[in-house]
């Protein structure tokens, strides 16, 4: 038997007003999904336990079949882990936005999802004018990077907000506050010198690209878990595609194999095509493979009716089309958002999302799409995400 897990991150939303009180999944054309919802299961599943941040590591976590409220310890640190960093003793790590702040408001919170080269130079420079024993910053994915801090172990009980949280917002509201915040807000004001009359930023005006003249720092780690792999905890072999270090940072820390496909980014130029035919082709070596597509999400935070749809029906037409034409006989297939990424706030919540089981095994419960409201028909609600996985592969 294999297994596809599809997680769609942040394809569920809330009902939109202006377009007749349809969320965004059902807006999108997916008939592709439609069918293997009219043969399989339907039902909503609470990835995220009360009382905990929506972040995408705790929503994935309970996909995964691990109880975030015994493994979640930051995002910071998963992150850290899929880019080779280390967390020694009296250090912490913290995500590192590079943004784009225009008259003091958030503009842009990916600075229009700069590219590697862009991002790459200007993460040389900070290090070069602020980076020191204490203080170094590590490249990662476009806008996505990590800041390693040591001897400052107190910022960790500091209050941050996410960079994509306040789209437009006033940044001296959301800047980090309470004990241990200091010494971030100074790092992040610190930085709108280095980054300001940089060369990478003069050209990106030049091409009407929003520039990145500010670091934001959030979601700081102490220490990176101790996960039981996922052949341990599960009995498979697994491998895991995604164009994120999150997700990345996940596998490796469940030690499943982290597949290598050119074109899988974390944002709307996804290779959805190219994703799902690496993630077919490592079904040959592995029992489950996990396919996660960032795309919803960031349409999502842009706020995007348009492009989230479209991200949702290029997942339709490119990957559920190719699952869809596997042998059901041998094959289960799970298809979900980790959390919902509502258009209206551009952010995470944590309500219950519409999951899809198909395949082998797997009965009809009688729903006929993959929808917030025809999950929440069929009646079929899992309290606990992280047991929809021994579900799954029973």
């Amino acid at each position: 038997m294999k297994h596809v897990i599809l997680i769609t991150d942040g394809a569920a939303g809330w009902p939109l007003p202006s377009y007749g009180g349809k969320t965004c999944l059902d807006l999108a054309r997916t008939p592709n999904l439609d069918a293997l919802a009219r043969e399989g299961r339907v039902g909503l599943v609470q990835t995220v336990p009360h009382g905990m941040e929506p972040s995408s590591a705790c929503a994935c976590m309970s996909l995964l079949g691990y109880d975030p409220r015994v493994y979640y310890m930051g995002r910071g640190s998963i992150e850290a882990c899929s880019m080779g960093i280390s967390i020694e003793p009296g250090e912490v790590v913290f995500r590192c936005n590079l943004v784009s702040v225009h008259e003091g408001r958030m503009e842009s919170y990916s600075s229009g999802y700069i590219s590697n080269g862009d991002a790459q130079q200007l993460i040389a420079s900070l290090n070069d004018a602020l980076g020191n024993r204490e203080v170094r910053f590590y490249p990662g994915i476009s806008y996505r990077h990590i800041c390693r801090i040591r001897g400052q172990v107190d910022t960790l009980a500091a209050a941050c907000t996410p960079a994509h949280d306040i789209p437009g917002g006033n940044i001296q509201q959301h800047l980090p506050r309470g004990e241990g915040s200091q010494y971030l807000r100074d790092l992040m004001l610190r930085s709108v010198p280095v980054l300001t009359d940089h060369p990478v930023n003069a050209a990106r005006i030049s091409r009407g690209e929003p520039p990145a003249n500010m670091i934001w720092l959030f979601w700081g780690s102490g220490r990176i878990p101790a996960m039981p792999s996922f052949q341990q905890t599960h009995g498979l072999t697994a491998a895991m595609t995604s164009g994120v270090d999150l997700l990345l940072g996940l596998a490796k820390m469940l030690d499943m194999r982290v597949l290598s496909i050119p074109g899988v980014t974390g944002d709307l130029s996804n290779d959805y095509g190219a994703q799902i035919r690496g993630a077919i082709d490592a079904l040959d070596s592995y029992d489950v493979v996990v396919v996660h597509v960032e795309a919803p999400d960031e349409a999502g935070h842009d706020g995007s009716v348009e492009d989230k749809v479209r991200a949702i029906e290029c997942i339709d037409e490119e990957m559920v089309a190719a699952l869809w034409k596997l042998d059901r006989g041998g094959v289960r297939v799970l298809v979900a958002p980790d959390h919902p990424t509502p258009i209206e706030v551009q952010t995470h919540v944590g309500e219950p999302v519409p999951f899809l089981m198909w395949g082998f095994g797997i009965a009809s419960n009688g729903a006929s799409r993959l929808t917030e409201t025809e999950a929440a028909r069929t009646g079929l609600l899992i309290n606990e995400g992280h047991r929809l996985m021994a579900d799954f592969i029973a």
